[in-house]
């Protein structure tokens, strides 16, 4: 069985984790109101999906 000759190093363990790190969830904005949504959702602000309204709103 292989055993390491040396310890790894912080410097090239942490290396190696570089690309573990969590990262946010890509945001798109609505086309009609320029508001944050999910992807592929109705819109919560305006109600709109792909252009059209899918839910009437009560926009002041």
């Amino acid at each position: 069985m292989a055993v390491p000759k040396r310890k790894t190093s912080k410097a090239k363990k942490n290396k190696r984790r570089s690309h573990d790190g969590l990262t946010s969830s890509p945001r798109s904005t609505c086309p009609q109101c320029g508001a944050p949504k999910r992807p592929h959702r109705v819109c919560a602000a305006c109600g709109s999906y792909k252009g059209r309204t899918i839910i009437e709103t009560d926009e002041d």
